[in-house]
């Protein structure tokens, strides 16, 4: 299986969180890829242009994270990240919403910032900054829920609070929320969130 790969990216993090959890992560090569890059093949593979897409055996692409994470999953030996159905799924699932949301909503508002000075959207970047606070403030209010297992839910919501450490902090999400600031340096503690660390520097 051949993976476009960034490594700042949580999406990326997510799903090699995913195969390192389920043992499947030696199956993987990673293609470093560029997204934003004007000549990138990504598109060849990922009309969307994004990364992670993986690329199996039999040439079929598979995109976005969740998708990914999934199939990554059903490889692997022993206790899938997916609960089964009923409301501990739900329950996982909709922390990956959540995380995949918190997210999108940041890198949104790094692009938006990114724009030349006089294109910029204050406004956008501030509904952007709100939505990531107030999804915090669900996590910090459901923390003792969370517990210390792992499933697409948690390893999302881990994924995402490192990215924010990565591209946000100037802005610490940790004060005011001690339940989601103590489970985070617990499940941080994981080889497969330790193994997938963003560059520094």
């Amino acid at each position: 299986m051949n993976l476009r790969w960034s490594a700042t990216s949580p999406y990326v993090r997510k799903v090699m969180m995913v195969a390192i959890e389920r043992g499947v992560a030696e199956s993987i090569t990673r293609q470093p890829t560029d997204p934003w890059s004007a000549d990138t093949d990504l598109p060849q593979g990922n009309p969307l242009g994004k990364v992670p897409a993986l690329t199996l055996e039999d040439g079929t692409t598979l995109f976005d994270s969740p998708v990914i994470a999934e199939y990554l999953d059903s490889l692997g030996a022993g206790p899938s990240v997916f609960p089964a159905a009923g409301p501990e799924r739900w329950a996982a699932l909709r922390l990956q919403a959540i995380a995949d949301g918190m997210c999108d909503a940041a890198i949104l508002r790094r692009l938006e910032n990114a724009r030349p000075e006089g294109e910029k959207s204050a406004a956008w970047m501030e509904r952007q900054r709100v939505a990531v606070s107030r999804a915090l403030d669900l996590l910090e209010a459901e923390a003792a829920s969370l517990g210390d297992g792992v499933t697409i839910g948690t390893l999302a919501v881990l994924a995402t609070l490192g990215y924010l450490d990565f591209r946000f902090a100037h802005e610490p999400w940790r004060e005011g929320r001690p339940a989601l600031t103590a489970w985070f340096a617990r499940m941080a503690d994981r080889d497969s969130f330790r193994r997938t660390a963003p560059p520094v520097g």
